[in-house]
């Protein structure tokens, strides 16, 4: 079983990096096209030139730390955190307004029917 380890190492390398390619958008490839890219992982996959090439050279690689304040969008906040979602849930709210509650959880009574 240890003697298949190698092999199955390379697929999975070469398999990740032939989708990444295929996932990555045009503008993030350098070099190249990124036709020749996939081709270039196909045909160098088994000896794992075209993998390592892609990774070494062929995408734009972001620093760690320069995320989503890098590409102008908003860090992802809880929706408890989030003053608009906890304001938006405030105007949806159906008894806004009502004074009748009388604490008995939104039920409103008949008053002149009560035994």
């Amino acid at each position: 079983m240890l003697r298949y380890l190698p092999f199955l190492l390379v697929l999975a390398v070469w398999i990740y990096a032939f989708i990444d390619v295929l996932n990555t958008p045009e503008k993030e490839v350098r070099h190249f096209p990124k036709v020749v890219w996939v081709i270039l992982v196909l045909l160098f996959g088994e000896v794992l030139l075209g993998p390592i090439a892609w990774f070494v050279t062929g995408k734009k690689r972001r620093a760690p730390g320069a995320g989503a304040a890098g590409r102008g969008r908003t860090q992802w906040v809880a929706p408890d955190d989030n003053p608009e979602f906890l304001k938006s849930l405030r105007d949806e709210r159906p008894d806004k307004g009502d004074d009748d509650n009388d604490g008995d959880g939104g039920k409103k009574r008949d008053r002149g029917s009560e035994s």
